[in-house]
């Protein structure tokens, strides 16, 4: 009769404290037949031995259930089960088309995007990876026996769920290959339909010997994996799939703990840029790489918005480079301005303008975004030193003194060597730039620029946006000699994540803004390193493509084993620093 005497079993769970250790926590997408929402225990035994905590889904198309469902979980099992209905595709329905289940379509169609946008790992099985290709622009053969060609295997057996009837053959780049340390493995099979087309966020890391595509993984960077069979009926040989989601929710929980804690600022973005094209800043917007849905799903706290001021050339007017009607520079400086104050307004229950690393950390303790206001090109100034304390009262924290050409404060990297460095007027810039509490930003200046800033200038300087010329050599990126300079003098180089500054070939993606990253600290130290990415402004990379995916950039970090005190000084940590001291001097520190 023990086996009936619950409460020893309630004293067992209050005998130590805590009660349990915390697992991650996986959602389960329900089956849905005769008016009842189901699972196949199979699935939720299986995420249990792999070390997880199972909750179920039910097909909900709620937006308010569904976001509130995915702030609770650490990853996603799409389950097995009934056909799409082909209309979710803009396709017309196959005779050969089996039962759809209408309840569920919407429901995980919806799910899946939003936990894509969100960052958060998922395994599709079965249906599963039919429902990732379907919400993520890939496409799915309403069956395999059509005119696809594919399906000469037979891919629903009759035998027993626990039964491999088939093999797959497995790329050996693959996480698959890594799991089993195979290039081919025996699975069951119960389906006609199959991903023809994993789409472009997907690579084929399995086919069965007919070439039906057993498995596919994010070409992204991202932990997201798909398998046609049924691994939940195959006992030990299916767990390394479930183990693996299990890892990678536990290590995303972890990273979203770490930005619970960190402050996150991007130093370098350029929204600004698209402001004329009329977009919103409130709407997940497909113009733009930073928006409120995109800083929020990747849990970014704040960045650095620029007022970005194309350098005319000869024989050009400003107002003939910029999209507004304006008379000059600095009128369209304070244009730029008003309409970020516009949208913080329109917003200020979740977005705040911060003029200060205290109003940043508010921010964040009140659960608001944070935008901090810059300058990039000091033709803002239109020559006048003066025109720097107008932009120190309207909150401006950097302006980087120049752009794409040489300007009347400085020589650009890309320029031609106009005043051998800072002119006259460029040192009168940066002597009030310290006075009013201004960063001086050298991204986009010559070395000769660079090395009389450091010179001239009372405080540490900035780069807000500039990667590692010795791993990709172009002329907007620092020198090693320039980086020990600019550590030596206190201040921060921020890796930005421009492809051309990343790599001088090929497609650069996060691991090479990771290795410019780790340049920089083998060269500066940790305390001298940080992120600009130069979102909006061709800024962004397979893997960090906009700001939902910051937070994968922590992982990357998190899985090098960097402490979260080093990830804090990367987020921003050591820029705000340099800040603070910079506006500590102002007038003297007054």
């Amino acid at each position: 009769m023990n086996r009936f005497d619950w409460q020893s079993r309630l004293n067992d769970i209050y005998a130590t404290f805590p009660e349990a250790k915390r697992k991650p926590v996986i959602g389960i997408t329900a089956n849905y037949d005769e008016a009842t929402s189901r699972i196949a225990e199979g699935y939720y035994e299986s995420v249990v031995a792999a070390g997880g905590t199972p909750v179920i889904i039910p097909p909900v198309a709620d937006k308010d259930v569904i976001i509130n469902t995915l702030e609770h979980i650490d990853g996603l099992l799409l389950s097995g089960g009934a056909d799409y209905n082909p209309l979710y595709c803009g396709e017309e329905p196959s005779p050969r088309l089996g039962g759809i289940c209408s309840k569920r379509d919407l429901p995980e169609l919806l799910i899946t995007r939003l936990a894509y946008n969100r960052q958060i790992p998922m395994l599709g099985i079965c249906r599963g990876i039919q429902t990732l290709a379907m919400a993520l622009d890939g496409k799915v053969a309403q069956d395999i026996g059509g005119p696809s060609g594919m399906g000469s295997l037979k891919h629903s057996q009759t035998a027993d769920r626990s039964e491999p009837t088939h093999t797959v053959i497995i790329e050996s780049d693959s996480t698959l290959y890594k799991l089993y340390g195979s290039g081919r493995i025996a699975v069951n099979s119960f389906h006609h339909q199959a991903v023809s087309d994993p789409g472009r966020r997907f690579r084929v890391t399995a086919v069965a010997p007919d070439g039906v595509i057993e498995a596919i993984e994010s070409s992204e960077y991202k932990s997201i994996m798909g398998v046609q069979w049924h691994p939940e009926c195959l006992g030990d040989d299916g767990q390394p799939l479930f183990r693996w989601l299990v890892r990678q929710a536990a290590a995303f929980r972890e990273a979203c703990d770490v930005h619970e804690r960190v402050l996150t600022l991007d130093t370098h973005c350029d929204t600004p840029m698209f402001f004329p094209k009329g977009v919103r800043f409130d709407h997940r917007d497909p113009q733009l790489l930073v928006d409120l849905h995109k800083m929020t799903e990747g849990r970014q706290d704040a960045t650095i918005m620029v007022a970005y001021l194309p350098q005319p050339k000869i024989g050009e007017t400003f107002s003939e480079k910029v999209a507004f009607d304006v008379s000059g520079p600095t009128e369209y400086a304070d244009l730029i301005f008003d309409k970020i104050e516009d949208i913080v307004r329109n917003n200020k229950d979740y977005l705040s303008i911060a003029r200060t690393p205290a109003d940043l950390y508010e921010d964040k303790r009140r659960g608001r975004r944070s935008i901090m206001l810059g300058i990039e090109n000091g033709l803002a100034l239109e020559g006048n030193a003066a025109t720097i304390k107008h932009f120190a009262q309207r909150g401006v924290v950097y302006i980087t003194l120049c752009h794409n050409g040489d300007n009347d404060i400085c020589d650009s990297a890309r320029g031609c060597n106009t005043h051998n460095g800072v002119s006259r007027l460029g040192e009168q810039v940066i002597r009030e730039m310290n006075r009013q509490g201004i960063m001086v930003d050298l991204s986009h200046a010559s070395e000769k620029s660079f090395y009389d800033a450091i010179e001239m200038s009372a405080t540490p300087i900035v780069c807000s946006h500039s990667s590692a010329r010795a791993l990709c050599d172009h002329p907007r990126n620092l020198t090693d000699d320039q980086m020990r300079a600019l550590a030596k003098s206190g201040g921060v180089a921020q890796t930005t994540l421009y492809h051309g500054f990343l790599r001088t070939a090929g497609e650069a993606d996060i691991t090479d803004a990771i290795d410019h990253l780790e340049h920089a600290i083998d060269v500066m130290g940790i305390d001298h390193v940080g992120i600009g990415t130069d979102f909006d402004g061709d800024g962004g990379i397979r893997g960090m493509a906009d700001s939902s995916e910051i937070i994968n950039f922590t992982r990357q970090l998190l899985a090098r084993r960097y402490s979260e005190r080093d990830i804090r000084k990367i987020w921003g940590g050591n820029f705000l620093r340099v800040m603070t001291i910079v506006q500590r001097s102002r007038e003297g520190g007054k």
